[in-house]
């Protein structure tokens, strides 16, 4: 998935793939793209055969979308890549958009014993294995053969095996009757496509999802693309409708995204100008003196947004800008948000504010400097290990700062080994308060905010949820501590997101203390008022870094009282 919004793009927190491997997607790209052509020309397809420019047409197609597109493409359904070819290009109407497509796919069969399954053998199931399920009434059609399984990225949520049994053994054959046979008191599920294009915009996707979810829709595979010229192709595998017609489909999703008021069409349907007012009310006098602002070097670049070192009145300071190009109602919301936050919050664990500059369209804000960089980054690019006295203090940190924002009402919401700075003295400060929310406005507080790998469960389901929030994505940070991995890394955000919606958690490796995995199980708990507070967290914590450095001083003070062998 190459989507360039929030949602999708991990920050950091995501591996790029070794050049060698991209390269190979590019010759299997280009074998593919080819492929294509020459199934559409020998099935006697009318374009094929009456349009000269097709080959052209189809290379700019592949052209506008990313190589993981191609990588995705069923060679075996050519004619797919005509149809999304066509609503891409209707999608430059701004009068057509949004666009729906859906239509029927195919029945799947599926077992009560796939719906009884325990939490424990339904979790063992997610990773690792093959999409299994029973098709009803349609033959299988093999792939393309070529060796792109090694390289194709890893969109499908049936890869995570929700529950579904094998084909094999069918030998293409309409294996209808022979399955019905074999498990009549199975549920026969028909299975629908729904293709979306808009203008590509951040939160699109949360949206989207919300939509389908509002509709009972279960997401079974998720396939999402941005273009080079900002649109957007969307292809979901749903269940959850009831039959194989697909217009009142259609018009239930029109209706709900239009009822609900979702900026799907690119178009802002409400005014942002009362919130911006309301914002720069509350950060009132935050600007800072340009004049001893001194900027340095560059440290690092974001899709909306560059970060520099340098000096304030005398002290180090990082300055995030906003770049102008990119200024929009909703980035310059979060913008002011955080300003708002910061210039009211004051904590050893947490980022300190220097001011900002809230003037179009010069946009800053100036914090302290964090030398030690980011926790994400310690762990997983500097691959540091640590002893448990080490989690101990970095988690007893994390937990003081996230303590003193729950205190003051404020919800992080994106709580995540990036966002956790640390200092010369290696004290770890919270940071990036971009998303965070007052408690008091928790009646916004149902549509997905952070990092799929650290969300919480009721987040993801887009219920309502409150700052037990940030102590489920604690729980991750925690264990990212206790292992030095990255949650879930086998796994694509979204596939990642799925699995945690339905009880997945990251494994525990043995030899972890026992108090600190009891900790993390109730901190990542399906309920949210089963999770114990910061205040809590952070007691325990301290309670037993405390016993563990006596034990260890009391080792040392046994071995000091050893007498010495004598020497002949």
């Amino acid at each position: 998935m190459k989507r360039d919004m929030e949602e999708l793009e991990e920050g950091t927190g995501e591996s790029s793939p070794p050049a060698n491997k991209g390269l190979h997607s590019a010759y299997l790209s280009h074998q593919i793209k080819n492929e294509i052509y020459t199934r559409l020309v020998e099935s006697g397809n009318k374009e094929a055969l009456s349009n000269p420019s097709l080959r052209e047409e189809l290379d700019d197609h592949f052209s506008r979308l990313p190589q993981s597109y191609a990588l995705d493409v069923h060679v075996d359904r050519a004619e797919d890549v005509l149809l999304h070819r066509d609503i891409l290009v209707q999608c430059r109407d701004p009068e057509k958009r949004p666009i729906f497509h859906a239509r029927f796919l195919r029945y799947v069969q599926q077992t009560p014993d796939d719906e009884n399954d325990d939490d424990e053998s339904k979790q063992s199931q997610y990773v690792g294995s093959s999409p299994r399920e029973y098709e009803i009434g349609v033959q299988n059609v093999d792939k393309f053969p070529n060796p792109r399984g090694e390289f194709e990225p890893c969109t499908r949520l049936e890869d995570l095996n929700l529950g579904f049994h094998n084909t094999e053994g069918t030998n293409g054959k309409d294996c209808t009757n022979e399955v019905l046979s074999a498990r009549k008191d199975a549920e026969i599920l028909p299975l629908h496509e729904i293709i979306f294009s808009s203008i590509d915009k951040p939160k699109l996707l949360s949206q989207l999802s919300a939509l389908l979810s509002d509709l009972d829709l279960n997401i079974r595979e998720a396939h999402v693309f941005s273009t080079s010229d900002g649109f957007c192709l969307d292809v979901f595998v749903v269940d959850g409708w009831p039959d194989e017609e697909t217009e009142d489909l259609l018009k239930r999703l029109k209706e709900i995204g239009s009822r609900k008021n979702l900026s799907l069409s690119g178009k802002s349907h409400i005014s942002g100008s009362d919130k911006l007012h309301e914002l720069l009310q509350r950060v009132g006098d935050s600007d800072i003196d340009r004049k001893m602002l001194h900027i340095g070097e560059k440290i690092a670049s974001g899709s909306s947004g560059d970060l520099y070192h340098g000096t304030y009145h005398g002290h180090e300071v990082a300055i995030k800008f906003l770049r102008s190009e990119h200024l929009n109602n909703s980035l310059e919301v979060e913008f002011l948000q955080e300003v708002s936050i910061l210039r009211n919050v004051d904590h050893a664990n947490i980022v300190r504010f220097f001011g900002a500059c809230t003037n179009r369209p010069d946009f800053c804000i100036v914090t302290e400097y964090m030398p030690g960089g980011n926790l994400y980054d310690y762990l997983h690019k500097d691959h540091n290990k640590l002893d448990l006295p080490q989690i101990l203090k970095i988690a007893i940190d994390v937990s003081k700062g996230m303590n003193y924002l729950h205190q003051h009402n404020i919800i992080h919401r994106d709580l995540k080994s990036a966002n956790l700075l640390i200092d010369s003295d290696q004290v770890v400060k919270v940071a990036d308060f971009g998303v965070a929310r007052l408690g008091s406005q928790l009646g916004d507080m149902t549509a997905e905010t952070g990092t799929y790998r650290w969300m919480a469960p009721e987040v993801i389901n887009h219920k309502p949820y409150d700052h037990k929030a940030d102590v489920f994505s604690f729980a991750i940070v925690l264990w990212e501590l206790a292992t030095s991995k990255v949650p879930y890394d086998n796994l694509t955000p979204l596939q990642a997101a799925l699995g945690v919606r339905q009880g997945m958690r990251p494994e525990i490796p043995s030899g972890l203390n026992p108090r600190l995995v009891d900790l993390m199980k109730r901190c990542w708990d399906d309920t949210p008022n089963k999770r114990p507070s910061f205040s809590d967290i952070t007691l325990e914590l301290e309670t037993l870094l405390q016993q563990i450095q006596k034990k260890a001083d009391t080792g040392r003070k046994n071995r000091s009282k050893m007498p010495k062998k004598s020497q002949r």
